[in-house]
């Protein structure tokens, strides 16, 4: 029989989930959903959280229910316990989402964005398990980074800590959180499409083949899965788009190296799935542009909990917040 168990709640514009988990982080039982933003608004899609909920109760003992950890996609503030209108959840505006769990079943809970929750899953069960100071980097649809320092995680101010996307790495290039040239730009599944689409243009325009993209009305048909495919099997074209990318990501890691100083930066999604294809070109750029004494103590390693990680996300935020 379980003993005491914590909610993870995963709240995504395309699906959300509720995991029922334990403090050894065994999960014990997961209920998914589409989220149907265009169809109906946030009340009802908590309406089905809350339906969920209480069947799982008929399983689960409401009693032994301790805590309860929220993952969604940001702006959000973690400590007003607020979600603020996020990109991919149309209509979710100033939601008091802790309030409004708290009421329901009157136990601790806690809020995060989506990175920083992927972050407590990869510290405290993951690629940085056992370390002190670690970066997450989502290097997923967009560019995010949850901090942990000093064994806490690290929100700043109003929860825009970690916001690396946005920094700018050159005047021009790929958007990437409304930024051109930015760190999301280069380093992020849109911004690769955006930069391979530029890259296969100029080839096609002076009559160059490309192998993946045969002529101009293909060019909206790539995706950075397409140009991964086409590098692992050794297109050169490909390859190129890669490296442009891995260069750029070397770079932005040199940075957070030499101000943050970690001890381990976990890269999830593109990165993890490609290593191979990013590494020597990541490696290179560090070995040149960050401090050599940080960067020794510096491991980068991809994601280790892969596909599994939204399921351990929201629940480590329960786990955190004890």
């Amino acid at each position: 029989m379980i003993k005491n168990y914590y909610l993870g709640i995963d709240i995504g514009g395309t699906k959300c989930a509720v995991v029922v988990g334990d403090d050894n982080f065994k999960i014990y039982k997961k209920i998914q959903f589409p989220t149907r933003t265009n169809e109906r608004n946030w009340n009802e899609v908590l309406e089905e959280f809350f339906f969920n909920i209480e069947n799982l109760f008929k399983t689960y003992p409401q009693e032994k229910l301790k805590g309860i950890g929220i993952s969604c996609g940001g702006p959000l503030d973690s400590k007003k316990g607020m979600i603020y209108s996020p990109p991919n959840l149309p209509g979710w505006d100033d939601v008091p989402i802790v309030e409004i769990f708290y009421k329901k079943y009157g136990i601790p809970v806690a809020v995060q964005n989506d990175a920083n929750a992927c972050a407590l899953a990869e510290w405290l069960l993951g690629a940085g398990k056992g370390t002190q100071n670690m970066i997450f980097l989502t290097f997923g649809t967009g560019m995010g980074a949850g901090l942990i320092l000093n064994g806490q995680l690290y929100t700043g101010t109003n929860d825009l800590g970690g916001e690396v996307g946005h920094i700018r790495m050159e005047k021009n290039g790929p958007i990437g959180f409304g930024k051109a040239g930015s760190f999301e730009g280069f380093c992020s599944g849109g911004g690769i499409a955006q930069l391979a689409k530029t890259v296969v243009k100029e080839k096609l325009s002076v009559g160059e083949k490309v192998y993946f993209c045969k002529n101009k009305s293909e060019l909206n048909n790539i995706t950075a899965k397409s140009v991964a495919v086409a590098a692992q099997n050794g297109d050169k074209i490909a390859l190129e788009i890669i490296k442009i990318s891995a260069e750029y990501l070397g770079w932005g890691l040199a940075v957070l190296i030499d101000i943050l100083n970690p001890e381990c930066i976990v890269i999830g999604s593109i990165y993890s799935r490609n290593e191979k294809l990013f590494k020597a070109h990541v490696d290179r750029i560090l070995s040149e542009e960050a401090i050599s004494s940080a960067l020794k103590v510096c491991k980068i390693k991809p994601a280790q909990l892969d596909e599994s990680i939204g399921d351990f996300a929201a629940l480590c935020v329960a786990l955190n917040n004890k």
